[in-house]
């Protein structure tokens, strides 16, 4: 083999760096593992761990150090359906977006026609501007746009003799831009929520957001979360002299307080939402309020720990530090802005009034909420915390003095800002310029002009970004903002500027929420599944091949190695599907290996030297391996284009696992028989058992094909009769509703489950099935209000299932029954749905026509295409046939849904690479023109193969049979239909395409026309 030292030089590189990119995952599994091990299955404990040790060194390779945290960013990370948490798909409300851009007109002429798009929506995949458009023009042709859109708002951009053209421009404009501020702010709350490896993407040329949250346990602190609506305000501020009085008057009244319960002899005690527990007394007046400058409470702390402990003990200093806590509720846990100074104490000047800890600021929001302590403030006083912690080990947050209207509303809103962008000042630094509207402009003047020597803060959604100090009037709605920004954060900040221009809401268009107990199964079943299929596979690949299966076995242990290499280079996610994809690229490894096995065999037989057989095998090999995997490739890469959530992992995971098998299949193996053949040692390419096997085979598959037709016939057209009767099992995802997996008390019967479940849901009855192999699994589908996303219809549903389910599960609460019983669950409304179907019949449209133009460019005959194609309509529609037929028999889950698309696709390429096998022989065959008919020339190519096709199905169905009997549930319906598939491909490779391909010819050789190599 030409370039031996050169393949090993990149194949050392390759696997170095694949290891250095794993070493990453150790590193932060090594964290996570003795995090478990101190939590001891606490989460809050286990979540505190890991937070403790963010920046501590997890990875040290002696030439750096990597910290948890860089680490975990650079493992491969495991999908929601492996770890538990919640994924959304969230739609940026464009008609609100529109109304806003109108004025929020009340002209029924534009009312009607938003009414008219928002309800043509559901059923269209134009997006919303083009549909509006329409409705305007269709119920309104001697109307133009810009007499709704050329608002005082608008009038730099739209007036009233803007061309309709112009406008439609604007509205698009406008519209992206408000998706992708909305986008910004999105990702801003999901870092503060503080999930590890979060995942937020755009989908390109929608309105919609995917948001993968991994772990989270609380779905409703999400969707309040993702759905709140973006607020900016500019508002005016205290300064920190004017709230300190105030302040101290509030901590000395609450202990005062404190001191009032221990006279009654109650216990008295700060808890930990920061709420006061026993008996307090809360009048005010009698109380009298502080007029000194308070001291700061942790001089005092670090007194009473740090004195002298010679006549004292340990206990009487936490006693000392515990009392002057009690004394000081509120400075214990927030520290008053002011510093020492000439041994004085003095108030920072601003309006920052103190520093907390982050994890104590709820409790400082409960004690500033007490109606004795609000009593002491001014009227027009609120606070608010700063967005970003500060301190390198013990992060805290400002808490900023904000001075608010006689209405408590701000003096100016995020609707007077026109634009916003990060700019350099004259010394470099960086800071954010921006532009407000005419109206704007003018409170902006006023605002500052009255704050000159004072702050302006700049909050959204409540929390303070900004609180820049007014150095002179700004005229002219120009101004910008310093600070010690990085480019990003500067970025950042001008995105948020701009996030309150356009009401933009969002709503949860689909969700799925994943149990951290379902999640681990997940992970349990799935793992132990492929592990023994993989041991399953070596050994059959032993036992056939003897010394050559070594050498397979060789390569498929560097094809995993450089698989999740690769996977954690690109820092791709591993889902359940994926782990089905990783095995199926295993089957597609082993079938490079058969093909080359095979044809050195016959080499053999041809009496050459075994270095010219491997030589010449590799040789022969080389095309058929090429074209199969193309084939299954190009297959993987439309899912991996079209696909959504864990059908995109399992194409990650293929199309990778497909490139590393043709590498280590090619290579590798070559590279052990040269090193073997170079010392001279013999090798064995099968057993005696299986030397004779597929030798020399002569069987008539051809004459049988009328009798395969009519089979074939038979099986597809008693499909069709089930699809027009009983149709098919829809999953979620393609019919829309909720769907929940509930764990119930064991032993319960499903006919009991399914009666008191339509008991209560009369409207619409669900859909009952067994979830896994045990008995207290169920999984729950309902259509029932399918067509509404509201979280008010999600909780009606639960409220609906909790009820009827109630005699079963018997004492538990609804609050329980929501956080224990229901394991997963999955909303898909009716737009998605629409766009779900969309996008899996573009993909298999898609895939034909990829794979089609592939075979007629490979073999430039459109004999051998259609002969492809019909194969694999066959194998298709067969397996329609047998998901309609036996839905309602089977005792697994049989749902037409993403994943049993991804399958549909994947049986496709499985059987266009049996398919492109036997053609490429065929050409070769041809092109020898050996002697014989057509028929004859046909059957040896199909008896030539035939070993290889069977082989490689054997191997292939070994995994895939691992994870139907012990993957779990998720994969049970995926893995059958593959399963199937690889019985149906086999057989159409064997009597289908090969037969088309022969009756094809036979009608042109009546025309005088010729089959070509």
């Amino acid at each position: 083999m030409k370039g031996q030292g050169l393949i090993r030089f990149f194949i050392i590189a390759f696997a170095i760096v694949c290891g250095y990119q794993l070493l990453f995952s150790c590193g932060a599994k090594s964290v996570e593992s003795d995090a478990k091990a101190f939590s001891k299955g606490n989460k809050k404990a286990y979540q505190s761990y890991i937070d403790s040790v963010q920046d501590r060194t997890a990875l040290n390779l002696g030439f750096a150090e990597f910290t948890y945290k860089q680490c975990r960013n650079k493992q491969i990370n495991l999908g929601l359906d492996l770890q538990g948490g919640m994924n959304v798909v969230l739609e940026v409300s464009v008609p609100d977006v529109v109304k806003g851009l109108a004025g929020y007109s009340n002209n029924p002429l534009f009312t009607n026609a938003l009414d008219a798009a928002v309800k043509a929506q559901s059923d269209s995949q134009d997006d919303f501007v083009t549909l509006f458009i329409k409705q305007f023009k269709a119920k309104n042709p001697s109307k133009n746009l810009a007499s709704i859109f050329a608002t005082i708002e608008n009038k730099d951009r739209v007036n009233i003799n803007t061309s309709d053209a112009d406008v439609e421009a604007f509205l698009r404009q406008e519209s992206e831009g408000a998706i992708d501020r909305s986008f910004n702010i999105i990702s801003t709350r999901v870092d503060k929520f503080g999930v590890a490896n979060p995942n937020i993407q755009r989908q390109q040329g929608t309105g919609r957001i995917n948001v993968e949250l991994p772990g989270v346990d609380n779905p409703e602190r999400v969707r309040k979360l993702l759905q709140g609506t973006a607020k900016l305000e500019f508002w005016e501020t205290f300064e920190n002299s004017e709230v300190i009085n105030s302040l101290d008057a509030a901590n000395k009244l609450l202990g005062e307080n404190v001191k009032a319960a221990k006279k009654a002899k109650n216990t008295v005690s700060v808890g930990k939402d920061g709420t006061l527990s026993g008996s307090l007394d809360s009048t005010a007046s009698q109380v009298t309020a502080a007029t000194d400058t308070t001291k700061s409470l942790l001089d005092k702390l670090d007194a009473a720990e740090n004195k002298d402990t010679k006549d004292t003990t340990k206990k009487t200093d936490a006693a000392s530090k515990a009392q002057i806590q009690a004394e000081n509720p509120l400075f214990a846990l927030l520290n008053p802005a002011i510093f020492t100074k000439n041994n004085q104490q003095q108030v920072s000047p601003g309006p920052v009034v103190g520093y907390s800890l982050v994890k104590d600021t709820a409790k400082v929001n409960n004690l500033l909420a007490k109606s004795e302590v609000k009593a002491l403030m001014p009227k027009n006083l609120r606070f608010m915390w700063t967005i970003k912690p500060e301190g390198d080990k013990d992060k805290f947050l400002q808490l900023v003095a904000i001075k608010t209207n006689n209405d408590g509303r701000s003096k100016l809103d995020g609707g007077a800002i026109s634009n916003a962008n990060r700019s350099v000042d004259q010394i470099g630094n960086n800071e954010v310029s921006m532009q407000m509207n005419s109206d704007g402009a003018k409170v902006w003047q006023k605002l500052t002009r009255d704050n000159v020597g004072k702050s302006v803060a700049i909050a959204l959604d409540d929390y303070v970004y900004s609180y820049p100090r007014v150095n002179a009037e700004i005229a002219g709605g120009n101004s910008s903002i310093s600070g010690s920004f990085t480019p990003d954060e500067a970025d950042d900040l001008s995105n948020v500027l701009k996030a309150g221009k356009l009401p933009a809401p969002c709503r949860i268009l689909e969700e799925a929420v994943v149990g951290a107990s379902l999640g681990q199964d997940a992970v349990n079943s799935g793992m132990w599944a492929s592990i023994l299929g993989l041991l399953a596979v070596f050994l059959f690949a032993f036992a056939y091949y003897r010394q050559a299966g070594l050498v397979t076995d060789i390569a498929l242990i560097f094809n995993l190695f450089f698989t999740f290499g690769i996977m954690a280079s690109l820092g791709a996610v591993l889902t359940l599907p994926g782990i089905a994809g990783l095995a199926l690229s295993i089957g597609m490894a082993v079938d490079a290996n058969v093909l080359i096995y095979e044809r050195i065999r016959e080499e053999l037989d041809l009496g050459k030297s075994l270095r010219q057989a491997v030589t010449d095998g590799y040789w022969h090999a080389a095309s058929a391996i090429i074209d199969s995997n193309v084939t299954t490739l190009l297959v993987g890469i439309i899912l991996y284009i079209f696909g959504k959530g864990p059908i995109k992992g399992f194409a990650t995971t293929l199309v990778i696992g497909i490139c590393c098998s043709l590498f280590t299949a090619i290579f590798i193996s070559r590279l052990i028989f040269e090193w073997r053949l170079a010392q001279g040692k013999e090798i064995s390419f099968a057993s005696e058992a299986t030397n004779k096997i597929f030798r020399n085979m002569k069987l008539n598959f051809l004459g049988k094909r009328k009798l395969m037709y009519i089979v074939s016939s038979v099986v597809i057209g008693a499909g069709i009769i089930a699809m027009l009767t009983s149709g098919f099992s829809l999953g979620v995802d393609f019919q829309g509703g909720r769907s929940y997996v509930l764990q119930l008390p064991a032993g319960k019967n499903i006919s009991d489950v399914r009666a008191a479940l339509t008991k209560e849901f009369t409207e619409a009855a669900p859909e009952v099935k067994t979830y896994g192999s045990t008995d207290d699994k169920f999984k729950v589908t309902t259509a029932f209000l399918a067509k509404d996303n509201s979280d008010a219809a999600d909780v009606q549903v639960l409220g609906k299932l909790y009820k009827g389910l109630e005699p079963v599960i018997g004492g538990v609460s609804s609050a329980d029954f929501a956080a224990k019983n229901v394991l997963s669950s999955q909303k898909v409304g009716p737009t998605i749905v629409d766009d779900i179907k969309a996008s899996a019949g573009l993909s298999t449209i898609l895939a034909i026509v990829a794979i089609a133009v592939y075979i007629l460019i490979r073999f430039r005959k459109w004999e051998y295409s259609l002969g492809a194609i019909i194969a694999m309509a066959h194998d298709v529609l067969v397996i329609l046939a047998i998901y309609a037929i036996f839905w309602r028999i089977m005792p697994f889950s049989m749902d037409i849904d993403q994943a049993f698309i991804a399958a549909l696709l994947t049986i496709a390429g499985y059987s266009i690479n049996d398919t492109v096998v036997v053609y490429d022989r065929l050409r070769e065959y041809i092109g020898l023109k050996r002697k014989g008919t057509l028929d004859e020339t046909i059957a040896d190519a199909v008896n030539s193969t035939l070993s290889r096709t069977l082989v490689t199905a054997v191997t292939t169905a070994i995994t895939v049979l691992f994870l139907f009997f012990m993957g779990g549930e998720v994969l049970r319906s995926f893995s059958f239909a593959i399963l199937v598939g690889l019985v149906v491909g086999t057989y159409s490779s064997i009597f289908i395409a090969s037969s088309v391909v022969l009756d094809i010819q036979k009608r042109n050789e009546a025309k005088g026309v010729a089959l070509a190599a």
